[in-house]
């Protein structure tokens, strides 16, 4: 399927997506903070830079988006539609990237979660699942 996007747009569409702050991102960490845990936020000193860290506890909390880290719903799973090779390069790099730093994470004692982007509407079982993580 060709992009009905030109590509100067589509390059400043793409240049306004942010890896902090993010709608889920936000949306796990109201939780987390309605379910009495204290955390702090992006911790550069930590592999990866985690999104919620829970230091007491040596737990983390990563928020992937779907689509940039390849997870295999509907939203993650169609893949791109145009220049497939660069994305499929570039969303594979992240995968090892991603299982890279959470070996680095485990080595140095900390335990570590992945909430997708498509888990975050499903908040019930989420709050569940941060729970048992954070006990």
């Amino acid at each position: 399927m060709v992009d009905k996007l030109s590509s100067d747009r589509r390059s400043e569409n793409m240049s306004r997506i942010r890896g902090k702050n993010t709608k889920p991102e936000l949306a796990v960490r109201s939780m987390a903070h309605r379910l009495g845990y204290r955390f702090r936020l992006h911790r550069r000193d930590l592999p990866g830079t985690p999104d919620l860290v829970f230091a007491p506890k040596r737990k983390v909390i990563f928020v992937h988006g779907c689509f940039w880290h390849g997870h295999g719903c509907k939203r993650g799973g169609s893949g791109p539609k145009s220049n497939e090779e660069f994305w499929s390069a570039k969303i594979t790099r992240n995968r090892e990237r991603d299982m890279r730093v959470r070996s680095e994470l485990e080595a140095r004692g900390w335990n570590s979660m992945v909430i997708w982007e498509c888990e975050v509407s499903a908040s019930e079982g989420l709050s569940d699942r941060l729970r048992r993580f954070l006990r």
